[in-house]
């Protein structure tokens, strides 16, 4: 197998590379680069610059603005971004929502919604998760009664991303609560707006608010927004959830960590030596660098086969191959950059997570790398879990 980029490849490495760099806004890339919390501003303006581009939604077909590039440009350009601390395109918009749209949506449904996803004009929020039902999601009790042409909803979702910046949510919600669990589920697009909305907002162990509770009371929604079928939501969540976890491996973000971690173990001083020049250092970075290779040709395969295979509504098992390993490198390489940060990791120094201040407590590169390294424990949870995975991988890819 030939590794290497060819000429016109490189080629567009560099056009991406020259784009971001012109395009970025510093703040943006410094907030980035340092652990801070973005602004929604900060995250829609980048988002319309890409999309003035034509670069928001790569992955979807050129018919509703997709690029139309082959499995090693998408991953050339996802590389770019991270390596330039460019925010990704919002994930529950580019890659949740907006293909379940294109996949199972009507014509109208997707000339309305697909232009404002792919702008951010309408942030989505996934409303999945509740609390008696997380890991085992078809137990969700959320329910959704016909009545003319609306549906009446109520019920609660839990860890709810960006859900107190969202104009819509994606639901599943359960309309026939005697068919089998699976089987009675549908896909409702809400809009946040609707009376009978409540969210509610929970702080994690990182000191950031980035998820939520929502809380739905008697809330209306249009029979125009079911995508798809009446029960058939599961189908569609499971191809959703796909989606999730070929994004889950985030490869280019562990790359992005590993090479910030080398650099900052050179500021650090070890008998006399920087971190950087141990043997112990170099062993356990050169151990992470050959997974992420390895890795890194698994995503450009599986990219590959999900590229020839874009008309198909089954996805492939083996984006849990990449979702479980992803997770754990990304948890490796945030456990490393703590322990590159030693003593400066503490006190956590949450006002400088939010941009509330500018002062921080020792060097400026270690103060948001405890809240990171905290969040990334949520990694191997959130997408299905590793045990999920798991048994996904020995039944669906070994055939056990």
């Amino acid at each position: 197998m030939d590794l290497n980029y060819t000429a016109e490849e490189t080629q567009f490495r560099e056009e991406v590379r020259s784009f971001i760099r012109s395009s970025l806004s510093p703040a943006i890339r410094s907030k980035m680069q340092n652990g801070q919390m973005l602004e929604r501003e900060d995250i829609v303006g980048w988002q319309r610059i890409l999309n003035k581009k034509g670069w928001a939604v790569p992955l979807w077909p050129q018919e509703w603005g997709g690029t139309g590039w082959e499995p090693v440009r998408q991953y050339i350009f996802k590389e770019e971004m991270y390596a330039a601390w460019a925010p990704e395109p919002v994930s529950m918009n580019v890659a949740m929502v907006g293909p379940v749209l294109i996949q199972f949506g009507t014509q109208q449904q997707k000339e309305y919604f697909l232009p404002r996803i792919a702008n951010l004009d309408f942030w989505f929020c996934q409303g999945f998760s509740e609390p008696n039902a997380g890991s085992d999601l078809a137990s969700l009790q959320t329910r959704a009664v016909r009545d003319g042409d609306e549906y009446i909803v109520t019920g609660q979702k839990i860890w709810t991303t960006s859900a107190h910046r969202a104009d819509w949510m994606f639901c599943l919600v359960r309309t026939d609560p005697t068919a089998k669990k699976q089987r009675g589920i549908s896909y409702l697009l809400i809009d946040m707006k609707s009376p009978g909305i409540t969210v509610k907002p929970i702080v994690t162990i990182d000191g950031s608010h980035s998820v939520n509770e929502v809380f739905l009371d008697q809330v209306r929604v249009p029979t125009a927004n079911l995508i798809g079928e009446e029960n058939r939501g599961w189908d569609y969540a499971k191809f959703l959830l796909g989606n999730e976890r070929l994004l889950g491996a985030r490869i280019g973000l562990s790359k992005a960590r590993l090479r910030h971690a080398r650099e900052m173990a050179r500021r650090v001083r070890v008998d006399g030596n920087t971190l950087a020049d141990t043997s112990q250092f170099r062993e356990r970075t050169a151990s992470l660098e050959i997974e992420l290779l390895a890795l890194e040709i698994t995503n450009l395969r599986v990219l590959g086969d999900a590229t020839r295979q874009s008309t198909s509504s089954k996805q492939d098992p083996k984006m849990s191959v990449l979702k479980l390993k992803g997770s754990d490198l990304q948890q490796a390489t945030a456990e490393l950059l703590l322990d590159v940060a030693g003593p400066h990791i503490l006190p956590r120094q949450t006002e400088y997570l939010l941009g509330q201040t500018d002062a921080t407590i020792g060097p400026e590169w270690a103060a948001t790398i405890a809240p990171k390294y905290l969040f990334s424990r949520a990694t191997t949870i959130y997408g299905g879990t590793n045990e999920v995975q798991r048994n996904i991988i020995a039944k669906s890819v070994l055939g056990l």
